[in-house]
């Protein structure tokens, strides 16, 4: 029989404000979405509106309004759980060791778009002339359809997604004949299920011949040839596709029976076909703003670091409301329904000052820590050389501007800045340090760089193993052990040598 006891836990959890988690999630939104933030704000509070702030009133409004005044009213002094805002999602690269390695955020900036892909999608849908059965059947495939431009749910699930959400009752083979339909939209390979049907798809629609007589200006004359090829292309395609992606070209060679010089030619038409036809390209481009947070010029040597207009808002409280408050401290403070408006009037006022002040502390952080960042890389923000660059990590900038490393987390990954050299992202200025054989330490990016260039001049044909660059980085005095080399050509976006051969 269990027993249960009445005991007394001690614990200590640190408090939050509403004001200082008013300041923490406007400090991780980039200037592109600041806007959209103070647009939001306006909207729901009344009492605030654009404009540049007056003198501040006398303090003799507030005190004559003490507590007693308003018992119906909500406490907005009421403490939130610093555990509700604090998760490790909230405050990316906290943990880090600082090699600059930041979780980037799936959430592009605010992009203008001609049009969206399901629309291009459903406007092709309309000209099949399906009936209204078939026309919802191909409306769930284009729904299924993701980022990439892959179905990659189960025909069999959309023939139950049909059955539940749209009450048809249909098979997979009737789904099947109208994905084929829907295969042959644009952008070319769209609705594959797989990496290999997306490319045969590509293949199989440029039989025409103004895509073989331009695909590559040295074979232009000779059309039959391309078309031999990318027959040879299909077949490679269909049965060596394993092969093909670990390029174990001898074993495609062998089973495919054809000679190196074909097989060159196959693998360069298959690498001009688009993997992620999801991704507009050419008439389905999208194009993509970076609004910097900061703007640096070098004034004769001198570095002038400054926000972005948009990161200082002219703000205040709105005078009829003000004015209100100052009409019911001087009238009959029993009427009850006054009472009651004057109460959600002063909520609303108490609202947007904190929400001034929040953008205030906001400006104030980020040139904090932008100016300690700059001081920190004096020397490359002087002449963009990457090489200049020092090893920093977040609680180096912490530590010098006496700040948590969560708030330059925030800052750091969100933020960019504007330079005679580029703009550039936070983030791409924090790195571990490399040790070199004379004692020093050099920044990681110093040996990404280095890195990259091994593997740019290095012989296609028999690509550097993970080994080998170790000891061509260490023969440059560069102490590194193979799996950080590992790690940063993976960061780099660099494959594995077998992967990176070519023939």
């Amino acid at each position: 029989m269990t027993t249960q006891k009445l005991g007394l836990l001690q614990k200590q959890i640190q408090k939050l404000s509403p004001q200082q988690i008013q300041f923490i999630k406007l400090l991780q939104i980039p200037t592109a979405e600041l806007n959209t933030r103070i647009e939001e704000e306006l909207e729901i509070n009344p009492t605030l509106e654009e404009g540049r702030e007056e003198k501040e009133e006398k303090n003799e409004l507030e005190a004559e309004f003490e507590e007693d005044d308003f018992d119906e009213s909500v406490d907005m002094e009421d403490e939130i759980n610093l555990d509700d805002y604090l998760q490790e999602d909230d405050i990316q690269g906290y943990k880090m060791q600082g090699d600059g390695n930041f979780r980037e955020d799936e959430k592009e900036m605010p992009i203008p778009m001609q049009s969206t892909l399901n629309d291009t999608l459903m406007t092709q849908l309309q000209f099949l002339g399906l009936d209204k059965r078939c026309y919802e059947i191909g409306k769930q495939l284009i729904g299924s359809i993701d980022d990439d431009g892959y179905i990659r749910r189960p025909t069999e699930s959309i023939v139950n997604d049909l059955a539940f959400l749209q009450n048809i009752e249909t098979n997979e083979e009737e789904v099947e004949k109208i994905l084929k339909k829907i295969q042959l939209f644009d952008p070319p390979g769209i609705a594959a299920r797989t990496l290999q049907e997306c490319l045969l798809i590509q293949l199989y629609r440029r039989e025409d011949d103004t895509f073989i007589e331009n695909l590559t200006a040295k074979n232009k004359n000779s059309k039959q040839k391309l078309v031999s090829v990318r027959e040879k292309a299909i077949q490679v395609l269909e049965n060596c596709f394993e092969e093909f992606t670990k390029k174990h070209y001898d074993k495609i060679q062998k089973k495919a029976n054809i000679s190196e010089e074909v097989l060159k030619e196959i693998v360069e038409m298959i690498v001009k076909l688009n993997p992620k036809p999801g991704e507009f390209t050419s008439t389905y481009a999208k194009t993509q703003y970076v609004i910097p947070d900061f703007l640096l010029f070098n004034n004769n040597g001198k570095l002038e670091l400054s926000l972005n207009s948009k990161n200082a808002p002219e703000l205040r409280i709105n005078n009829t409301y003000a004015e209100m408050l100052d009409a019911y401290s001087k009238s009959d403070r029993k009427d009850k329904s006054a009472k009651e408006t004057i109460s959600f009037v002063k909520q609303k006022i108490d609202a947007a000052k904190w929400f001034i002040d929040a953008i205030k502390q906001r400006q104030q952080t980020l040139l904090k820590t932008m100016n300690a960042i700059i001081e920190y890389q004096y020397e490359f923000f002087l002449e963009g050389d990457e090489n200049k660059f020092k090893p920093m990590i977040l609680k180096d900038i912490a530590d010098k501007i006496d700040m948590d490393i969560s708030t330059i987390s925030r800052v750091a990954n969100s933020k960019s800045i504007q330079t005679d050299f580029g703009i550039y992202p936070l983030k791409y200025f924090f790195s571990e340090g490399i040790s070199t054989d004379t004692g020093e330490d050099v920044s990681s990016r110093e040996v990404k760089n280095v890195l990259r260039e091994l593997v740019e001049k290095e012989d296609k044909k028999k690509p550097l193993s993970d080994d080998k660059l170790e000891k061509r980085l260490r023969d440059r005095g560069y102490k590194i052990a193979r799996r950080t080399v590992a790690k940063y050509r993976e960061q780099l976006g660099i494959p594995v040598a077998r992967l990176r051969k070519q023939l």
